[in-house]
């Protein structure tokens, strides 16, 4: 990293050949189906593939490798999908892992971080709440505690992802990146905006505490309550002291667009019925987004991350089944697929 704790696309290519032994080379995908649907050229960059089921452990794996000496336990707070990239990460150098989690995370993402052999320690009712239990575990000696988004190890390892997605379509036009504490989405827009200049950054969320566009739209960061979602990995704040991710968002992201649940729901269908694979619903926002017309001007390729695989399975089949979802106090009816 610089002296000055900015992130440059160096930074990135250092990050990518730290993990390439580590992580997958996810292909990007045209999805001929949802390009017939939607009236674009859409590709999608399979996350998915990844070992842990989820573009996470680029970043956890790039931060652990970059961990102080001396260190014997990686620590984390997580809604699911960082933790797991970080016990896998920990468990290949050797480490133990600790995961700081919400009682809102679904038990398939605690018990994918257990197999792990991952630590998890459920407190309070939001990621805030765990990332304070994370920060007080992390003052002991040989603790090294690596944020979900707030990292620049973390973002030059994400954001390896989009200098993948450039050297395997140089004329993408438009990319959609599934936007939550903005780490991926920093190092991402981060990399293909240095790439390619003109290149349309859009990140996406669900319309239900979407933090970063709560604090983009404020100008600085703020709280925003955590409520469940069928995009639960894109829940949680993005921390009031936060210092890099909230920036380059705002320097980088041209748009950020918000879906809802319904959108969601009807993505996870349609991925699913027209391209045959299984996806959790923080992975399918930026098919939701055009799906649903909220990204105009559409005219050259448009290309979306389909960042993670580890849904609960019986809510999955809930919603490809057509049958309701019940989000806390919110109902959302089922409908079944082309009807």
């Amino acid at each position: 990293m610089g002296a000055d704790l900015k992130l440059c696309l160096s930074d990135v290519i250092a990050a990518r050949g730290s993990i390439q032994t580590h992580v997958v080379r996810t292909p990007l995908l045209p999805a001929p189906c949802l390009s017939a649907l939607l009236g674009v050229p859409l590709h999608m960059k399979m996350e998915i593939m990844q070992p842990v089921g989820a573009f996470k452990l680029r970043g956890a794996m790039n931060a652990a490798l970059s961990a102080p000496e001396g260190t014997h336990t990686l620590a984390c707070c997580s809604t699911g999908n960082h933790g797991r990239a970080v016990a896998y990460a920990a468990r290949q150098l050797g480490l133990k892992a600790a995961v700081f989690m919400s009682s809102l995370v679904p038990q398939t993402k605690i018990e994918g971080i257990r197999r792990l052999s991952g630590e998890v320690q459920i407190t309070g009712r939001s990621q805030d709440d765990a990332q304070i239990a994370c920060d007080a575990y992390s003052e002991s000696p040989g603790v090294h505690a690596i944020s979900p988004f707030d990292d620049l190890h973390v973002i030059a390892g994400q954001g390896t992802i989009g200098v993948e997605m450039l050297e395997d379509l140089p004329d993408l036009e438009t990319l959609l990146v599934p936007l939550s504490g903005g780490g991926l989405a920093a190092g991402v827009a981060l990399a293909a905006r240095t790439i390619k200049p003109g290149i349309r950054l859009i990140g996406v969320s669900m319309d239900r505490g979407a933090a970063m566009k709560a604090s983009l739209d404020a100008g600085e960061p703020v709280e925003v309550s955590e409520v469940e979602s069928l995009a639960d990995s894109l829940g949680g704040g993005i921390g009031l002291q936060n210092r890099f991710s909230y920036s380059m968002c705002q320097d980088y992201l041209d748009d950020v667009v918000l879906v809802s649940e319904e959108e969601i729901y009807q993505a996870m269908q349609t991925l699913y019925f027209e391209e045959n694979l299984v996806a959790e619903g923080g992975a399918v926002v930026g098919i939701a987004a055009l799906m649903s017309r909220k990204i105009a001007d559409l005219n050259g390729p448009v290309a979306t991350i389909v960042s993670g695989r580890n849904v609960d399975m019986k809510q999955f089949t809930d919603v490809v089944s057509g049958r309701d979802v019940v989000l806390g106090d919110l109902l959302v009816k089922g409908q079944s697929y082309g009807a």
